[in-house]
C-alpha cells in the first residue's frame, strides 16, 4: 500500500476543541488518514513514503456541498434577477422540459464536479433528473456524491409521475448500490410541488433503504400563505403530521420560520442546509440562524444549482454565512470563521450521516484533504489561517485535492478525466439550447 506524507504549513483538522496545527504532517495510507503529527516526527518514522511539499499551504477537510443540482450548471445564467416561482415556471421547467436527457446531466454533472473540485468541494448532495447519469459523472470525476431519488408530481421530460420516478430511481440505487463514492437520497422535490400520498411513500422508502430524506422546504413567504390555503397548516406542520420530521430529513433552505418551528427542528434533530448567495439572489429571504444556533439546530451549507447561484463555491457560501448572520442580527459573534466552516465540514457530514468517516481530519477517517494556499499577495501576511481561509482565501486558492487518498486536484488541475474535452461537449449542448431558444 503507498503511504503519501503530506507536508502543509498548517493543518485545520475541524476536530472539536483541536487549534490550528503548524509544522504537522499528514499521512495517507490507501484511501484513509493513517497519522497526523509533528513533521519531523512522521519524516523519521515514515521515511519511505512519497513527500509532497505544500508550502503556505493549509490542510482542511473535503468541504461538503450540502445542496445543490450539479447538472444545472448547463443552465447557468440562462434566467437571472427573477423571483423563484417566476424564474420556475417560466424559464427553467420549460427548459428542462424540453432539453434534459441522460446525456445532458451527465455532462453538466461533470462540468459541476469540474468546478467543485477546484473549489475544495469533495462531496456533493444533489438533487435531480437521471440519478444514474449523475451517478457515473461521481464515479468519472472521483468525487463523492449523495445522488437522489428524486420525485415531482407532474410529468417532465424524466418521467411520467411519482411512481415513474420511484421506479428509475430505485433501479440506479440497485445499479450503482455499493460504489464507494456514491451515497443516496429519498428526494421529494417540495411540499407544494408534492402530493401527502408521495411524501408517505417516500419516507417509507427512506426508512427500508436507511436514506436521507432531501426536500426543499419554506423557502418563500409564498410557499408558506399557499400551504396554509391549500391545507390548512404551514409547510412544516404536514411534514410532521406525514411523519417525515426526524433526523432524516435535510431540510433545505428554511427561510421563513417561526419560533415553534425552530424549536422544532431542534426537538426532532431535523438538519437545515441554509443556501445564503441563492436566496439572496431570488430574493426569497434570509435565514434565522442566530436563533437556529441559539436552539442546536445543526445548520449546515450549500450552495443550490447553478442556475440559482450562479457559482458552486463553497468557501464564497462559508464567507456569506458568516457576513449575512452578522449583519443580519447586528451581532458579530453569532457565526464565527469556526462555525461557518463547520458548517461545510464536520457538520454537513453529520447531516449526511457521515460523519464518522468524513467532516474532519482524523486518523481513520476516510483522506478527503484540501490543500488551499495562503501564499499569494491577497492572503499575506497570515496571522490566523482559520480566519483567513474565511474572510480572505477564495476558491482559486485552492491547489490540491485529495478524495480518499486519491490526488484528483494537482496544483489546480483535474487529474480524474479531461475537462477541455468535457467543455467542448458542454460548447456543444449549448449551442443547440441556444439555437432552439431563438426559434422559439
Amino acid at each position: 500500500m503507498t503511504a503519501t506524507l503530506l507536508l502543509p504549513r498548517w493543518i485545520l483538522t475541524m476536530k472539536p476543541g483541536e487549534p490550528v496545527l503548524e509544522g504537522h504532517a499528514l499521512l495517507i495510507e490507501g484511501e484513509r488518514i493513517a497519522a497526523i503529527g509533528p513533521r519531523e516526527a512522521l519524516l523519521a518514522q515514515y521515511a519511505n513514503a512519497v513527500r509532497i511539499e505544500l508550502p503556505e499551504q493549509v490542510l482542511i477537510p473535503g468541504l461538503i456541498n450540502a445542496h445543490t443540482h450539479s447538472a444545472m450548471t448547463l443552465l447557468r445564467g440562462v434566467a437571472d434577477d427573477l423571483q423563484l416561482m417566476d424564474w420556475l415556471q417560466n424559464h427553467i421547467w420549460p427548459l428542462e422540459k424540453v432539453w434534459v436527457s441522460d446525456d445532458w446531466v451527465f455532462q453538466g454533472s461533470l462540468l459541476a464536479a469540474a468546478e467543485s473540485l477546484r473549489a475544495g468541494v469533495t462531496y456533493l448532495n444533489d438533487m435531480y433528473f437521471f440519478p444514474g447519469a449523475m451517478a457515473r459523472a461521481a464515479i468519472d470525476a472521483g468525487i463523492r456524491a449523495a445522488v437522489s431519488i428524486n420525485v415531482i408530481d407532474f410529468p417532465t421530460g424524466y418521467g411520467s409521475g411519482p411512481d415513474d420516478y420511484i421506479a428509475k430511481g430505485l433501479a440506479a440505487y440497485h445499479q450503482f448500490k455499493g460504489e464507494k463514492l456514491l451515497d443516496w437520497t429519498s428526494a421529494p422535490h417540495a411540499p407544494y410541488t408534492v402530493s401527502d400520498e408521495t411524501f408517505i411513500k417516500l419516507r417509507k422508502l427512506a426508512e427500508e433503504h436507511d436514506l436521507q430524506i432531501h426536500c426543499h422546504i419554506h423557502e418563500t413567504a409564498g410557499e408558506v400563505a399557499d400551504s396554509v390555503k391549500q391545507y390548512g397548516m404551514r409547510p412544516l406542520a404536514r411534514l410532521e403530521k406525514l411523519g417525515l420530521m426526524s433526523e432524516r430529513l435535510i431540510a433545505v433552505h428554511m427561510v421563513h420560520l417561526d419560533e415553534s418551528e425552530i424549536a422544532m427542528l431542534a426537538a426532532k434533530g431535523v438538519h437545515l442546509v441554509h443556501n445564503p448567495n441563492s436566496n439572496l439572489k431570488l430574493a426569497s429571504g434570509i435565514a434565522p440562524v442566530k436563533a437556529l444556533e441559539a436552539v442546536g439546530v445543526n445548520t449546515v451549507l450549500g450552495t443550490d444549482g447553478a442556475a440559482s447561484n450562479n457559482r458552486l463555491d463553497m468557501l464564497g457560501e462559508i464567507r456569506s454565512a458568516a457576513l449575512l448572520a452578522k449583519g443580519a442580527t447586528g451581532d458579530p459573534e453569532v457565526v464565527t470563521a469556526r462555525t461557518a466552516l463547520e458548517m461545510a465540514t464536520i457538520r454537513a457530514a453529520k447531516a449526511m450521516g457521515r460523519e464518522a468517516d468524513l467532516g474532519s481530519l482524523e486518523v481513520g477517517k476516510l483522506a478527503d484533504v484540501v490543500a488551499v494556499s495562503l501564499g499569494s499577495v491577497e492572503c499575506r501576511p497570515v496571522y490566523n489561517p482559520l480566519a483567513q481561509l474565511v474572510y480572505v482565501a477564495g476558491r482559486e486558492h485552492v491547489q490540491n485535492v485529495w478524495v480518499g487518498g486519491r490526488r484528483v486536484l494537482n496544483e489546480r488541475q483535474i487529474t480524474s478525466f479531461d475537462v477541455g474535452a468535457l467543455m467542448g461537449r458542454c460548447e456543444h449542448i449549448v449551442g443547440r439550447m441556444k439555437a432552439g431558444m431563438a426559434v422559439s
